[in-house]
Parts: C-alpha cells; structure tokens; sequence
C-alpha cells in the first residue's frame, strides 16, 4: 500500500465520565470476570456514595452492591428476591449487570 495514497478516519465519541461509574448497583455472576471486594474497593477509591454488599446463594448469581441509600427505602431481603425474579431470568452467570432502581415509597400519617 502507498503510504502517499492512503487515507484514515478517526471517529470519537467522547462523553464525561460519571461518577460513581454505576448508577444505583450491580449484580454479579457466580463466574464474572471480577469479584465483589475487588468491585467494592473500587467504588471506595471512585466515589464517597456508600454501596452495600448483599450475598446471593444461588448458581446464577453470587452477589449485589446497592447504594445504602437504596436500603432505607427496601429491605435487603425485598432486593434481593426481586433480582432473584427478574434480573436472574435475563443474565448468565458470566455476566455482570447494572441497576437503575426507581424505588418509591408511600407514606401515610396521622398527626
């Protein structure tokens, strides 16, 4: 090839860099390529949000880190049967998923 001749393109997308790197947790396969304690020191150098580790006994996953922030609104034991219900269909045990939580809380009161 002629160096004279040839043509190159450089496409980028550069976006801001977020931090924490994940919104509101992560779940983690049995066989993900990183554990939690390497996942958890991570966020601790990354950002002062506290995450919380919740440990999943099953063959799919093996764990979650939430927010704590997550946890005053749903117990740990709500959190992890709804993964358990509706992220363990959807990922193999391989895989490490994010969380995006919407978790409202209703409240009622007499004065």
């Amino acid at each position: 090839m002629d160096p004279s001749r040839s043509r190159h393109t450089i496409r980028a997308r550069a976006t801001e860099f977020v931090l924490p790197p994940i919104d509101d947790g992560l779940v983690l396969g049995c066989s993900s390529p990183i554990g939690h304690v390497a996942v958890g020191k991570a966020l601790n150098l990354l950002t002062v949000t506290p995450f919380e580790h919740l440990e999943v006994d099953d063959e799919v996953i093996s764990d979650i880190l939430v927010r704590s922030a997550i946890l005053r609104k749903i117990s740990p034991e709500q959190l992890r049967d709804f993964v358990l219900k509706n992220i363990r269909p959807i990922m193999g045990p391989d895989e490490i998923v994010q969380l995006n939580l919407e978790v409202e809380v209703y409240l009622e009161g007499k004065s």
